[in-house]
């Protein structure tokens, strides 16, 4: 049986390998995207969900954040993340995805603190 560090590694494996395959020429934002997140919560496992990285607090925890390439880049939170509304919000939406075409400093702030919030 494989130990928990053993599955840990071979999850980071998967996820690495996926980005390029799935962001293709904006491989370099994905990694960049996989790298803000563990910086923002270097507690969080990266492991492939529904053939995406995604990111929980442990391997057979759910996913909390995730990455994907639709038309855009998308980053974005799932249901069992923390979730909050936004200072300040006039009415009950709240955001779980969010599109891009490249990163800048602002973004890369954002998608942190989005991330240290979802994370709890």
């Amino acid at each position: 049986m494989a130990k928990k560090s053993d599955k840990d590694r071979d999850n980071l494996a998967a996820a690495l390998d996926k980005i390029p395959q799935i962001f293709g020429d904006q491989a370099a934002i994905g990694m960049r995207l996989h790298e803000l997140i563990l910086s923002a919560a270097p507690e969080l496992k990266p492991r492939l969900w529904y053939g995406m990285p995604g990111y929980a607090k442990s391997r057979t925890q759910p996913v909390l954040v995730f990455i994907r390439r639709d038309d855009y880049l998308t980053f974005g939170i799932t249901e069992k993340a923390k979730i909050v509304l936004a200072p300040g919000a006039t009415d009950q939406l709240i955001p779980s995805s969010w599109f891009m075409r490249e990163l800048d400093e602002a973004t890369e702030a954002r998608i942190a603190e989005i991330v240290r919030v979802a994370v709890g």
